[in-house]
């Protein structure tokens, strides 16, 4: 048997699950087609406080941005398989000129000078609607940790 850390509270998992979003650059983010087809690839992302949303960019074609368009379901996961963060939510596309430049300028600094432009590109504003964090087993119990939009902690 496999000793593990005893769980953290909600309280310190809501924590570590900022600081994971402020921090890491990468996510992996799902979406589905009309029909069915799932679709799932990586992308660099912006977490903003005040907004509470992801920032995403991809370009206009690809099947995420697609995806998005009819119905904005998706979820994203952040993290590795033993210390996940896991968000569905809704996303909007928007386009580069309707970004805030404080946005945009914080998307370029966290990605160490990308920005993407051009009528190829469009961004992804993510709103959170759960949330759900955990490490092992042991933490399965409390890891909602937002529902409906509203943090539980």
């Amino acid at each position: 048997m496999t000793d593990h850390d005893p769980p953290r509270s909600r309280e310190q998992r809501k924590q570590d699950v900022l600081v994971r979003l402020r921090q890491d650059e990468d996510a992996w983010v799902a979406t589905a087609s009309p029909d069915g087809v799932p679709t799932l690839v990586p992308l660099s992302f912006l977490w903003e406080d005040g907004t509470g949303t992801l920032v995403m960019a991809t370009r206009r074609t690809n099947p995420t941005a697609v995806n998005v368009t009819p119905h904005g379901l998706i979820r994203v996961t952040v993290g590795h398989t033993r210390d996940v963060v896991l968000i569905e939510g809704g996303a909007r596309i928007v386009e580069a000129a309707d970004l805030p430049t404080a946005t945009r300028d914080a998307f370029a600094t966290k990605l160490r000078g990308w920005s993407p432009h051009g009528p190829r590109w469009v961004f992804l504003r993510i709103t959170p609607h759960t949330v759900r964090a955990w490490r092992e087993e042991n933490e399965l119990a409390d890891r909602d940790l937002m529902h409906s939009g509203t943090w539980l902690v």
